[in-house]
């Protein structure tokens, strides 16, 4: 095992383990973060990030006894700014150059990162980590193929089809996120989007240890629309295209009433087609607005340079 990153620096990692409202599986993740540390033949840090909660959590966690971790970090943030902004805010307090996540829940395979580890001491700038099979539900399974599928096809071109759910990367991507902290967006579409030499390994995820997933509609929902957004046209491409085709449709439509008027002069002009007509038009005009107003409040976001993410506290539990 090398001792030095591909930088040439001290060699561990630091794993990031944001959590919100975890007080069933504190114990479990500590305990089993705790074990499978103690196999790696190189350092390992553990940064948990409180992302806001409101349980015993925090308490569980400042009293487990660590042994094997090199250092153990407490990072509180002021409120639940959601995972990936949680995610941010342990790389830019990570100690070791070599960064991932892995979620408190333990679905994440363990052995990814002495995988990982091995192919950044050999040069690459990080390791795509896609998820050969995971046992979720069929709605969680379904709404991940139909984001991988898009994200490849118009967003970011070596997005995985099977689903990249974490990514380990080098002290180079680390100081790549830590001057770019961008608002409303995915840490590792930012991560693909900026073409760092990578390698890809796929391996089976778990089901969630205990609790409940904090992964809900809303939240799919939003990521879905961020994704789009911050690292894709085709939304404003799709509204220029409806244009088209509406003022398209509106000529013939247009046409074809005169010439059947002429041809028919008993016919009566139809007030239900009309009526259809503009519903039509003022729903695609709504959501044409919708999807541009969406693009103006990320650039209104931005220009007021507000944080990502507010560090409340930042503790060191261990080491």
């Amino acid at each position: 095992m090398n001792t030095k990153n591909n930088l040439g620096e001290p060699a561990g990692i630091s794993i990031i383990i944001p959590f919100l409202n975890e007080e069933e599986g504190m114990e479990l993740c500590c305990s089993t973060m705790d074990e499978r540390i103690a196999s790696l033949p190189f350092p390992v840090e553990l940064v948990f990030v409180d992302d806001g909660s409101t349980d015993n959590s925090v308490s569980l966690l400042e009293q487990y006894p660590f042994r094997h971790p090199s250092g153990v970090k407490l990072v509180k943030l002021s409120k639940n700014y959601g995972s990936h902004a949680a995610i941010r805010a342990g790389v830019r307090n990570a100690g070791y150059e070599i960064c991932t996540w892995l979620g408190s829940d333990l679905q994440e395979p363990f052995e990814l990162v002495p995988m990982s580890y091995e192919l950044i001491a050999s040069g690459y700038d990080a390791v795509y980590v896609d998820k050969k099979t995971v046992n979720v539900s069929r709605g969680n399974r379904l709404f991940s193929r139909m984001y991988s599928k898009l994200m490849q096809k118009y967003a970011v071109k070596n997005y995985s089809s099977g689903g990249t759910s974490v990514i380990v990367f080098n002290g180079k991507i680390k100081q790549y996120l830590n001057e770019n902290v961008e608002s409303n967006s995915s840490i590792m579409l930012q991560i693909m989007d900026a073409g760092f030499r990578h390698a890809t390994i796929s391996l089976d995820f778990k089901e969630r240890a205990s609790g409940t997933s904090k992964w809900t509609l809303s939240k799919k929902i939003k990521l879905f629309i961020d994704s789009f957004v911050a690292f894709s046209f085709m939304p404003i491409r799709m509204v220029s295209i409806v244009g088209v085709v509406m003022f398209i449709l509106g000529i013939l439509l247009g046409v074809g009433t005169v010439i059947n008027r002429l041809l028919n002069p008993s016919v009566p002009i139809g007030y239900s087609t009309l009526a259809s007509i503009i519903a039509v038009g003022f729903g695609i005009t709504n959501i044409s607005l919708g999807i541009i107003a969406e693009y103006l409040w990320r650039a209104y976001d931005a220009a007021r340079k507000r944080p990502v993410f507010l560090v409340d506290e930042v503790k060191e539990l261990h080491g």
